[in-house]
């Protein structure tokens, strides 16, 4: 018994990574539970076992007494002089009680305990050595999914990626090696429970830290990061070093550091901009590669309200609104896109005014002019040089209708020098 208990504590120990006096303590309180169903003794009992040897000792403390009258509490005084030369009535004294067999009750409640206090000193090791790593980045392998949530061996600990830390676009299989962000150590009922995320925002930081010497070195800033997992971020980068481009040290040699980026987050889309305090620079920088034509900013609403031209519209709100949203989210202000409509309305305008123009010189309807003016025909002198079949052609009247239309422009025109 006693060289099984010493190769089980070396094993747990090699294995386990738990310390031998954590380990011996609790195999001396799983016996001392243990030995109380087995060792008839009423006062205190004490269980001691040597960490080399394996040896278990129980010992109880008894009554010296003159006659004994409870054999649990007490000791006749001829025995405990045994024990104690100078015993006398009264006193204390520690006897061993250490029974032969604690019994198939016993050694069952002796390993149940045992392997109670494995696991309780486990979850200790998990929270002390993770506690302080919420915020890195740790490497694992997948090993079973619980509902929609993804369990991950890191090696002596399994940490769990819920559902809503994960990407939404990414498979994981078992086996599959994965690295994630912690992004806490949580220490629950259930004892502490380390929280993994792929989605989150600062899981794209820490990648860049990692590729990123002049991040890392604080050369380089990243000022905010706006992520929808899976499909895009837009990071923002400063340099206090004008020598320094903080952009161009993101995308590195030939785009190698953002290769690598984007390799890890299965090819989600990166854009690194550079980050200004001026918002409607950042608004530019963050829209691009649409073109804007006008940004006007509301400071008590933070509000921006953004114009482009139509072909440009798409381009700039993205696609199901993606690059709005994220440039909204890198600037902390609400963005409103919208078709510059200016150009349109002044040629709407112009338009208008010519009809009405031709309807006031020529006495015709709204509709014939707007017909007019639509191909062309926009101004009396242009009428008068043209023949009475082209306003057929563009209006669809009568040869006689469109004969008189001509002929007063052209007397209009005549009056007019």
């Amino acid at each position: 018994m006693n060289a099984e208990f010493i190769a089980m504590l070396e094993y747990l120990e090699k294995e386990k990574g738990i310390k031998r006096d954590v380990l011996i303590e609790a195999v001396q309180n799983a016996l001392l539970s243990a030995a109380k169903k087995s060792v008839e003794a009423g006062r205190n009992l004490e269980v001691v076992m040597d960490p080399k040897s394996g040896e278990i000792r129980a010992k109880a403390q008894l009554i010296v007494v003159e006659k004994v009258d409870n054999k649990h509490d007490e000791i006749a005084l001829s025995k405990a002089k045994g024990v104690k030369a100078d015993a006398k009535v009264g006193d204390e004294v520690w006897v061993d009680v250490t029974p032969k067999d604690l019994g198939r009750i016993g050694a069952q409640t002796a390993r149940q305990a045992i392997m109670q206090r494995i696991r309780q000193a486990e979850k200790e090791m998990i929270y002390a050595e993770f506690r302080d790593r919420a915020g890195e980045i740790v490497s694992g392998i997948v090993r079973r999914f619980e509902r929609q949530d993804v369990v991950i061996d890191l090696g002596k600990f399994e940490a769990v990626m819920p559902n809503r830390e994960r990407v939404q676009t990414e498979d994981y299989a078992i086996g599959d090696r994965v690295r994630a962000y912690v992004v806490a150590v949580e220490n629950t009922s259930r004892g502490p429970e380390i929280i993994l995320s792929r989605s989150h925002p600062n899981f794209v930081r820490r990648l860049f830290e990692t590729e990123v010497a002049e991040i890392a070195d604080r050369t380089v800033e990243i000022k905010a990061i706006a992520r929808e997992a899976g499909y895009r971020t837009k990071v923002a980068v400063f340099s206090a070093n004008e020598k320094v481009d903080p952009v161009g040290a993101c995308v590195g040699m030939k785009g190698a550091r953002v290769k690598n980026i984007v390799r890890e987050l299965n090819n989600e889309k990166v854009d690194i901009i550079r980050w200004s305090s001026d918002v409607r620079e950042l608004v530019l920088e963050a829209l691009k590669p649409a073109k804007l034509k006008n940004v006007t900013l509301n400071e008590a609403k933070k509000t921006v309200e953004v114009r482009v031209d139509a072909d440009q519209l798409s381009l700039a709100i993205g696609k199901r609104g993606q690059n709005a949203r994220l440039t909204a989210r890198l600037c902390g202000w609400e963005i409103n896109i919208d078709e510059d409509r200016t150009a349109k309305d002044a040629f709407n305008a112009s338009v208008s005014g010519a009809a009405r123009q031709l309807m006031d010189s020529l006495g015709i309807n709204e509709e014939v002019a707007q017909k007019l003016v639509n191909v062309g025909m926009n101004a009396v002198e242009v009428i008068a040089d043209v023949s009475a079949q082209d306003v057929v052609d563009a209006t669809g009247l009568e040869l006689a209708a469109a004969e008189q239309i001509v002929n007063k422009a052209r007397s209009a025109t005549v009056a007019s020098q």
